[in-house]
């Protein structure tokens, strides 16, 4: 379990830079509203996340790719539903807040969420699909 939670960690951070920096250069470089751009780093760093997770994280779990990727995909985009939601609260509920520091405090939060789900079902062998 410590050396899962470690993987997750540093597969969930590259992940979370991914999605992160996809923003920053979107909304900075293309003027994009930082919710728009959310919902295209979200695809992006989908590809780092998915591919660390089934190589690292949960690789001794030995599920098929063909049941992984689509449970997967569902776990990332109910944790996609959830840091949008919660970033557009922040972003609507405290204004002076710079979008980023938003942005990084809903990356953490949903990433717990994220690895519980993963783990006991994304990545996990038997039980119902």
């Amino acid at each position: 379990m410590k050396q899962q939670l470690s993987w997750f960690v540093l597969v969930g951070m590259a992940a979370a830079l991914t999605h992160y920096l996809v923003v920053l250069g979107l909304v900075a470089g293309l003027d994009w509203h930082p919710l728009r751009a959310n919902g295209v780093a979200f695809l992006i760093a989908f590809g780092v996340s998915y591919t660390g997770h089934r190589h690292l994280t949960f690789q001794a779990q030995g599920l098929a790719h063909r049941q992984a990727l689509p449970r997967y995909f569902a776990v990332a985009l109910t944790s996609f539903i959830l840091n949008q939601a919660l970033f557009a609260y922040l972003l609507s509920a405290w204004p002076q807040w710079p979008y980023f520091v938003s942005l990084g405090v809903v990356l953490v939060m949903v990433a717990i969420v994220t690895f519980v789900s993963s783990r006991l079902w994304a990545f996990r062998q038997g039980g119902p699909v």
